[in-house]
């Protein structure tokens, strides 16, 4: 018996394991990104929340160009976000010098705030 056949009309492989033909199939090779906190902190949600999304982005090779997008805009709102509101409180370089504490607690606030404003607007949707 052979290990190993080809189907003439399809060109597809099969291999015998456990007595079965089994198809040898693969996904292609995505391209490979760098994904961040961000990106993986919603790929765990896809995962957890949204299995059919997941798999489908997984199936189709896009998850990780979607995970990818998802963490450049997550960090340019972050970003964003950060800055607008220490120029609105004014938690600035003189204060860093003045009162280093006071200037750290304000910017730990301003963070805390705009990771929440990320996280519903774009990871936990």
């Amino acid at each position: 018996m052979n290990r190993q056949i080809i189907d003439e009309k399809t060109g597809i492989g099969y291999t015998l394991q456990d007595g079965y033909y089994l198809p040898d199939l693969a996904l292609p090779a995505e391209e490979e990104q760098s994904i961040g906190i961000w990106g993986q902190r919603h790929k765990r949600y896809l995962k957890e929340h949204h299995r059919i999304l997941y798999y489908n982005l997984l199936t189709f090779c896009k998850l990780n160009d979607h995970l990818a997008d998802v963490d450049r805009r997550a960090e340019e709102l972050f970003s964003r976000l950060v800055k607008q509101m220490a120029e609105c409180e004014g938690v600035t370089e003189a204060l860093k010098a003045q009162d280093q504490m006071e200037w750290i607690g304000r910017m730990n606030n301003i963070r805390n705030r705009a990771i929440e404003i990320v996280n519903n607007d774009l990871i936990y949707i």
